[in-house]
């Protein structure tokens, strides 16, 4: 019987991946790692090997979502098979579909879980868990009609006193990277064809950007200032709070430089 072993490859480079991780990598007959998903901007696959030993076969989103995973699930009857992915193998992006695969197959699976940007972004906004309702992906538009799902998502999270993160796209083969100054806009079309007051320039919003690196960014500020706020480079991440607690709005003060109108939020 073979073994498929998905392994979270943390936020940012190689140095995130877990000790036990490390060890799956090293004890494998074969291993892959899929990039398309996130950006993980400091990885060098050429340290990864250098550090485990192994040759890292990388895998693009045709093999694993047209083809079906199949040159993974070939080896993976064979012998022990290692799948690295970016932030937590089964968490932001799911690649539940291969597992299922494999079980059918018979090949035994476990996960080795990494550092995650949803837990991340939200330790860094300073805003607690259990307050955080839906999150949405805000995609690119490509000149297309502009999704208004993330414009209702934030409004029914708001509606209801919870805060909402916004996972921007990614599309690492093409190197595009959502920004949060185009995901802000994105936004503010759908506010301009709806008129509700949702998302305006007077919106709090939470920007992060490399979360996991020794330069991240976080700062609290109003819609229109963010707007023209330099971020600097990717991965980025938004979040929209809703009502706050106490210390989520000194939170917000303290560690992000949020305005102290924040304090009109507490709840």
């Amino acid at each position: 019987m073979g073994e498929l072993v998905f392994v979270g490859l943390g936020l940012h480079d190689e140095n995130d991946v877990s000790l036990r991780g490390l060890e799956e990598v090293r004890k494998a007959d074969f291993v892959f790692v899929e990039l398309y998903t996130n950006l993980m901007k400091g990885l060098n696959i050429e340290k990864l090997e250098n550090l485990t030993g192994k040759k890292i076969v990388v895998v693009n989103r045709k093999m694993l979502e047209e083809e079906n995973g199949r040159q993974i699930l070939a080896v993976a009857k064979k012998g022990r098979t290692v799948f690295l992915v970016p932030g937590d193998p089964l968490i932001a992006t799911t690649h539940v579909n291969l597992r299922i695969k494999a079980k059918k197959l018979g090949i035994k699976t476990h996960l080795v879980h990494g550092a995650s940007i949803v837990s991340a972004a939200i330790g860094m906004s300073g805003l607690q868990n259990y307050k955080f309702g839906r999150s949405v992906t805000i995609p690119f538009t490509d000149g297309c009609i502009v999704s208004e799902t993330p414009y209702n998502v934030v409004k029914t999270n708001l509606e209801a006193g919870l805060h909402t993160l916004c996972f921007l796209d990614v599309r690492a083969e093409e190197k595009r990277f959502m920004t949060i100054n185009e995901a802000l806009e994105t936004l503010l079309v759908t506010e301009k064809r709806r008129r509700e007051s949702i998302i305006t320039y007077r919106t709090l919003v939470v920007g992060i950007a490399r979360a996991g690196s020794i330069n991240p960014v976080v700062k609290a500020c109003l819609l229109g200032e963010a707007l023209d706020y330099d971020f600097g480079g990717p991965p980025h991440t938004l979040v929209f709070p809703g009502k706050l607690h106490f210390v989520e709005a000194e939170a917000l003060i303290e560690l992000t430089n949020a305005p102290e109108s924040v304090k009109k939020l507490i709840k």
